[in-house]
């Protein structure tokens, strides 16, 4: 199978987001969590690093996933492969 330009031009932009998304994933998990452990105040009777760790980065991967959802829908219907929605 020949692939178009427009095949082309989905998959690597298709690949740029995921490898953004990965490197905040990354950051959150890993790079904020380990400096979180300097971070010596207490919020609502625990660390703070507690809730960063907890509550934080759970948010930030639920963001991550709905971001990544609309941009792939918005990405499929601008290269024409968006799915059709049967009644």
């Amino acid at each position: 199978m020949q692939l178009t330009e427009s095949h082309r031009q989905y998959w690597r932009k298709n690949v740029n987001i995921t490898a953004w998304l990965l490197l905040a994933w990354f950051v959150v998990t890993y790079v904020v969590g380990f400096y979180a452990r300097d971070l010596s105040f207490t919020f609502f009777g625990w660390p703070f690093s507690f809730w960063v760790a907890s509550q934080g980065s759970l948010i930030v991967y639920v963001v991550i996933i709905w971001f990544y959802a609309r941009y792939m829908n918005q990405l499929d219907e601008e290269h024409g492969v968006a799915e059709v929605e049967e009644d």
